[in-house]
């Protein structure tokens, strides 16, 4: 046998070992393409450890522009908020407990320490900081007051409560001080109205009991974190409100499977907006928890009546109801603009649906609506690049996209795809969607 040997330059041996490595990033590249569909490459650069008085803590930069995509601000709000942290704790704890990942791990923790940062001396939290890490105690959307950003604190914290249970006993402690303070200034502000009342807003009867002149949508974020609290106090006073606040979102509920708005839940008063429409979602979760049955078959008839008439319209931005001789009509009917956050919350009830009935239809829903991240959508175009992580801000009409992909978008982007992911199903459905269609 002759063994031949080659003494290759070191220029041909660099070169050698180059080409190596690039077919290895390629395949590497090409497995991770055709195993999932969640990339966070954009949020971790989104993301950013500070320190504030010797703690350290995360934020998430709250935009990010096309074409270079570097952070920004706003000399308004500052650089980062509470909101968008909630949020993306919520996701790193969900890729964490899908992959495994520790640096999700570490992001979840940081960001959560950041929300018990902005916690104000009335319970409340703050929303935004500055470039210098000092907090915007005074815009209009960043005081501390029983609002959006608030009740989206104390759902994350609920849901990091169990989360860290058994991984960091001394942050366990600082959420459950931080989540009695701002619970406690929750009920209290809830117990200045506890009266069964209704208003007349387009020929439609609203139950006027929901916080903000019938705020249907904040109402369900604030009634899924204060489920997630009950569960661990188990205080019956905090359960009376929330199905005070339960039974109100009912009544929000219009039409029927026949009748538009096909069992929709409105939003605020007699509108409804695709924007954080989560309440068929919490009422989903809640129902569960809680064995009420009359939440859950609410819900279920949004899910299986609405979000068909949606993707049908290939999606609406909002709309108003109005009754008119027992009839209801659409009237102010927007399409545009249309973000991620305003599918999510569609894919979230959806997968809920599912876990309660097992019926694989909510699954394929699920992944229908979910479509409109790959081009299934009003303009036909991609809003979300699993190559980069990027998801696109908004379709702004029928030919024109926000290319902006700030921090909203990407997390809202983000749960969707875990959501569908963390079922094995709709996971494959939305995989085999997406490869014969990443061409087109």
């Amino acid at each position: 046998m002759i063994t031949l040997k080659f003494n290759f330059p070191a220029v041909i041996k660099s070169t050698f070992l180059i080409l190596i490595l690039v077919l290895n990033t390629s395949c590497a590249a090409n497995k991770f393409k055709d195993s999932t569909l969640i990339n966070t490459s954009h949020l971790d650069f989104l993301y950013e450890k500070i320190n504030v008085d010797g703690k350290d803590m995360g934020i998430i930069h709250i935009y990010s522009d096309y074409p270079d995509y570097k952070w920004i601000g706003d000399d308004d709000e500052g650089i980062a908020c509470a909101d968008d942290a909630a949020r993306a704790a919520l996701f790193y704890m969900k890729y964490y407990n899908l992959t495994g990942d520790v640096n999700s791990l570490n992001k979840a923790e940081n960001l959560i320490k950041f929300l018990l940062y902005m916690q104000a001396g009335n319970g409340y939290y703050y929303n935004f900081i500055w470039p210098d890490h000092s907090i915007n105690k005074t815009f209009k959307t960043s005081a501390a007051e029983p609002n959006w950003w608030s009740w989206r604190v104390i759902l994350t914290l609920s849901k990091a409560y169990p989360f860290f249970k058994n991984k960091n006993p001394d942050l366990i402690k600082e959420i459950e001080l931080s989540l009695n303070n701002a619970v406690n200034a929750a009920m209290n502000w809830l117990n200045e109205d506890t009266v069964k009342k209704y208003i007349n807003y387009g020929g439609l009867k609203i139950p006027a009991w929901l916080p903000y002149e019938s705020a249907a949508d904040q109402s369900a974020i604030l009634l899924e974190g204060l489920t997630d609290y009950y569960e661990i106090k188990k205080d019956p006073e905090l359960l009376k409100h929330i199905n005070f606040i339960a039974e109100g979102i009912l009544q929000m509920q219009k039409g029927d499977s026949s009748e538009i708005p096909y069992s929709a839940f409105l939003s605020w008063q007699n509108t409804w907006h695709a924007w954080g429409n989560n309440q068929a979602s919490s009422l989903l979760y809640i129902g569960k928890i809680l064995n009420r049955n009359d939440f859950i078959s609410s819900a279920l008839k949004e899910v299986k009546y609405f979000y068909p008439f949606l993707i049908k319209e290939n999606y609406l931005s909002a709309f108003k109801v109005e009754a008119e001789n027992g009839k209801n009509k659409l009237i102010d009917v927007e399409k545009f603009s249309q973000i991620a956050y305003g599918i999510r919350p569609d894919v979230f009830a959806c997968g809920r649906a599912f876990e309660i009935t097992n019926d694989k239809l909510y699954l394929k829903t699920s992944v229908d609506i979910a479509k409109w991240f790959f081009g299934k959508n009003a303009a036909s175009m991609k809003m979300y690049d699993p190559l980069t992580g990027r998801c696109f801000d908004g379709i702004n009409d029928n030919s024109v996209i926000n290319k902006n992909s700030g921090a909203e978008s990407t997390i809202e982007a983000l749960l969707t795809l875990i959501a569908l992911e963390e079922n094995p199903v709709s996971k494959k459905m939305l995989l085999d969607y997406y490869k014969e269609n990443i061409n087109k």
